[in-house]
């Protein structure tokens, strides 16, 4: 009776106090004098030698100009002399301008000999400019562009190419015309596989999406190219690799069917994991569910991975 009796205390302090308390953590450096909506959210990656005191000097740096870490995800690998870390953080850019963090998180990365230290602003920085190369099927590409249509993808898409000739009157078509998006189709063959041309398109884009591009990339485009390639593979990887992996799942007999997002590598489906989901499966079902479930899986994973701030987030893991 008495523990209830301080439990119905509790609550009508809690009554009492105001709606602030009841805030998002970390949405006010000073909750006496600001709030969350006057901050401003930035994401830094690190990726350095392992040491004793990389987080307390990460974190001095961020506090040392006003700033609160929300989130930090550190990771060392075992038996490796490596450190990863991913932060967000809320800061005020009025106290610590962009170009001051720049030169903070730069004197941070020559102290440690980082392999690399990149900071993101997304609400000050200018957004990623992409470009998507899809083939046929096209439930990927469709679900890609409704997605940045209603705001949960929020890049500027340079032009879509495509090795398949949609026609003009087709939905894909109708949706880039009246959205302003260039499509470029260009037929490949076992020959020509059109890099060239590619190459030129995707000038100025700060990434490439694979919406279910049936195409192997060869290691000179890669490698010409420069920059990070996202690639939605159709089954749960490492397993089943190349074509018709829900066919091979449906041998196997698997009981998890799934889709993978990774980077692009010279090595056939297997670069860096950025995302992967499931889906349960059972002597119920035959190829053609596992086709269709594959196809829903594909569309979430692809625009997961290339979601900011998710698609950042698959920095620390390479």
């Amino acid at each position: 009776m008495i523990a209830w009796s301080k439990l119905c205390s509790s609550f009508r302090g809690l009554a009492k106090r105001p709606l602030e308390f009841l805030k998002y953590p970390g949405e006010s450096l000073d909750l006496a004098t600001r709030t969350y909506a006057s901050l401003t959210h930035g994401i830094h990656v690190f990726h350095c030698p392992d040491e004793v005191g990389i987080v307390a000097k990460l974190s001095e740096c961020i506090a040392s100009r006003g700033g609160n870490i929300h989130v930090a995800d550190v990771f060392v690998p075992e038996n490796k002399n490596v450190f990863y870390c991913r932060s967000e953080f809320f800061f005020d850019p009025l106290k610590w301008p962009l170009v001051q963090m720049d030169e903070d998180f730069l004197n941070l990365a020559k102290k440690f000999a980082a392999m690399r230290s990149t900071v993101r602003v997304p609400l000050l920085d200018p957004k990623c400019k992409i470009a998507v190369l899809a083939s046929k099927q096209d439930h990927c590409l469709v679900d890609l562009l409704h997605g940045w249509q209603d705001g949960r993808l929020p890049v500027d898409i340079a032009c879509v190419i495509g090795n398949h000739d949609r026609g003009s009157n087709t939905h894909v078509i109708r949706f880039l015309e009246r959205h302003g998006i260039a499509y470029h189709f260009l037929q490949t063959t076992r020959e020509d596989k059109r890099e060239e041309e590619i190459m030129e398109l995707v000038q100025g884009t700060d990434f490439l999406v694979l919406a279910r591009y049936i195409q192997i990339l060869s290691g000179k485009f890669l490698q010409g190219y420069g920059k990070d390639i996202i690639n939605i593979h159709h089954g749960l990887l490492p397993s089943f690799k190349g074509g018709s992996p829900s066919k091979q799942a449906f041998k196997a007999g698997v009981k998890l069917i799934g889709a993978t997002s990774h980077f692009v590598t010279e090595q056939l489906d297997a670069g860096p994991i950025i995302e992967q989901m499931v889906e349960r499966v059972s002597h119920r079902d035959n190829l053609h569910s596992f086709v269709h479930k594959s196809e829903n899986l594909e569309k979430q994973c692809l625009l997961k991975a290339i979601r900011p701030p998710s698609f950042r987030a698959a920095e620390f893991s390479r």
